[in-house]
């Protein structure tokens, strides 16, 4: 059985088809075995988020829920610490995992910014980055947008004989064109969101009122008010 895993990670806040679209571009073009959703819990980006850690990872397993192969984790979670992508790919090597094992999934809007990454360049050892085409952000521009990088840059599928290590592998696929600021202000003006996160995450969006104000919501699963997490950078 292949050991090829897929970590896709983000703040989720909330998880849209967007990132789903991420996940199966990736899981197609690379005969994923697994693909973990992280969850983020302190992001070097942000600040605060505007839903709590709890919110955001039921609606992560709402989103993965009824897909073969997909867990949400909350390997990030469970760490009072900035959530920096090489201290969880190091964790998956703890667990067994080599880095030609592991595919790393983001967009290549996100990766474009990869440079200013902590543990940069040693982080492209520790894993296989899967990046997938974003709108406006076509994997096909990340050669000359990257030229330091550019020689490890491979297409799918991944020819493992000829890959003497972990490589940047770009998937040219459509992404829905949609972001998890958009979302939110869409929530917040009162306008609907049907069709840009799955159902069950919207649901629970409505269901627990989120996003309708711009004031973070920071509550626990009781309702009790739940701290705010101060954010660094989530992918770097």
């Amino acid at each position: 059985m292949s050991r090829r895993i897929g970590i896709l990670g983000g703040t989720f806040d909330p998880i849209h088809q967007g990132h789903v679209d991420l996940g199966l571009a990736a899981e197609k073009a690379l005969d994923l075995a697994r693909l973990f959703v992280i969850p983020t819990h302190v992001s070097p980006h942000r600040s605060e988020s505007f839903a709590s850690t709890f919110h955001r990872f039921a609606m992560v397993a709402l989103a993965v829920s009824g897909r073969p192969g997909w867990r949400a984790s909350d390997l990030e979670l469970r760490e009072d610490a900035p959530s920096f992508t090489f201290a969880t790919l190091r964790r998956f090597h703890e667990r067994g995992y080599t880095p030609t094992e592991m595919f790393f999934v983001i967009g290549a809007d996100a990766f474009v910014e990869v440079d200013s990454w902590k543990e940069y360049p040693s982080i492209l050892d520790a894993a296989h980055f899967a990046v997938v085409s974003r709108s406006g952000y076509s994997v096909e521009e990340l050669p000359r947008r990257l030229p330091g990088l550019s020689s490890r840059m491979v297409g799918p599928p991944l020819d493992e004989s000829a890959a003497s290590g972990p490589v940047i592998i770009l998937i040219n696929a459509p992404t829905a064109d949609v972001s998890s600021t958009a979302i939110r202000r869409l929530r917040a003006e009162g306008r609907p969101i049907t069709g840009l996160v799955d159902p069950g995450v919207q649901q629970h969006i409505e269901q627990h009122g989120l996003y309708t104000s711009k004031l973070p919501d920071r509550r626990g699963p009781d309702g009790s008010p739940e701290p705010a997490a101060g954010r660094l950078h989530g992918q770097g």
